[in-house]
């Protein structure tokens, strides 16, 4: 069995996700007593909570290059960021450890894909929302991405880092976001991509008619 190099915190909230169901599906998978090996490393969020403008990202990148390459030293087999945002520096450091990153832009693009969905509306961060490594992605595979107006994208963010990353979840937040969905629904999106680790918590397959 091959060991999934974690690296958590980004935020806590959503890591215990990503380890029970990597943990649900190996075993699911594989029977018996059978759970995945993982190296988990879970940052402090206070200290990685990504500025919205890419180019004040250098300290960050170092971070989680190093972050990375001890994994590596440790016994990974492949590096996976639990969390989108940290994704937009996730090919400058691929080019720095010798184990593939597991990209989940480029691993939901290949679901949308396989859905023949070809075109999606995105939520997440401000900077999941606005900068291009995400739509990047889907565009490789023929899809267009619309994401909200500046409004809702501040709501948002603010709701993620405010309410979401503190293990808060709101009625009336899922309400607002349902609304959000709905304009991009309207705007002829086919599916949305729950593009924070959080938005899955609060917002369910039931909830949208796409």
């Amino acid at each position: 069995m091959k060991t999934l190099g974690l690296i958590g915190g980004t935020t806590w909230v959503s890591t215990i996700d990503y380890y029970k169901l990597i943990n649900q599906q190996i075993n699911k998978k594989l029977g018996g007593l059978n759970s995945a090996k993982m190296l988990l490393y879970s940052v402090n969020f206070a200290e990685f909570n990504p500025p919205t403008d890419p180019n004040e990202w250098g300290e960050l990148t170092k971070k989680f290059s190093d972050i990375s390459q001890n994994l590596e030293k440790a016994g990974a087999d492949c590096i996976v960021f639990c969390a989108n945002t940290p994704h937009i520096i996730a090919d400058n450091i691929q080019q720095i450890i010798q184990i593939p990153i597991v990209n989940i832009a480029e691993e939901t693009a290949k679901v949308v894909s396989n859905n023949n969905i070809k075109k999606v509306g995105l939520l997440g961060t401000r900077i999941t929302m606005e900068q291009p490594f995400y739509k990047e992605k889907l565009s490789k595979y023929g899809i267009t991405t619309v994401i909200p107006e500046f409004e809702d994208r501040k709501f948002i963010h603010s709701s993620i880092l405010d309410e979401m990353a503190k293990e808060i979840f709101k009625k009336e937040t899922k309400q607002e976001y349902l609304k959000i969905i709905n304009k991009l629904i309207q705007e002829g999106a086919e599916g949305i991509i729950l593009g924070c680790t959080e938005i899955p918590i609060l917002i369910k397959q039931e909830d949208s008619p796409v």
